[in-house]
């Protein structure tokens, strides 16, 4: 990525299965009502944060839940809905044969693979899924291709691989960090603040 670029990255809205902590990962899944304000609450802040906003570039993972914040966003800010690109690289992590469960339930459903993940979180990747290492590869390549400041709208899983890329963190951290739906994470080389 260019030296001296800036990324405007918000997590999509609210979906019901957010609010039931059940494990999206790539399926199809569209925002809530509270997805929906948290949409229109970002675009007024980019707003506020970039009154040029308008000239930036805009893209999104292709999964719904992301398209319809950006679609909100980008009327908020005084676009037009259509009008920005998605990219299959910014779509959430895969979680394989563990989408769709509550992760509440996920240390009962399976002790062995509990304790795998809890050992090296980084580069477990269950049954046909891909693991934080996978995304961060894939994440790596988008950014590589950057060229403008952008406002991109993706998952939690990718604001992490994000910082890893942008921080230089390490492994462990990554699969920590917060993951908030009603913020947005401006980034650069070395930096990533909330606002």
């Amino acid at each position: 990525m260019k030296d001296g670029l800036t990324v405007y990255f918000v997590r999509h809205g609210q979906t019901d299965w957010n609010f039931a902590r059940r494990i999206q990962g790539q399926i199809d899944i569209e925002i809530n009502e509270t997805g929906r304000m948290q949409a229109a609450d970002n675009g007024r802040r980019l707003k506020d944060l970039r009154p040029d906003i308008c000239s930036l570039h805009f893209i999104a993972s292709p999964l719904k839940r992301c398209r319809q914040t950006m679609e909100i966003i980008r009327e908020i800010v005084g676009l037009p809905h259509t009008g920005y690109q998605t990219d299959d690289r910014l779509k959430e992590i895969n979680f394989g044969t563990w989408q769709g469960r509550h992760w509440p339930d996920f240390a009962s459903l399976d002790a062995k693979v509990t304790a795998q993940r809890a050992a090296d979180p980084y580069n477990w990747r269950p049954e046909g899924g891909e693991s934080y290492a996978d995304l961060a590869t894939r994440v790596g390549d988008w950014l590589a291709t950057l060229e403008q400041d952008t406002v991109v709208v993706s998952h939690g899983g990718v604001s992490r691989a994000f910082r890893e890329h942008f921080l230089n963190i390490t492994a462990r951290d990554v699969t920590e960090l917060p993951v908030p739906q009603d913020k947005i994470l401006i980034m650069r080389k070395g930096e990533a603040i909330w606002a």
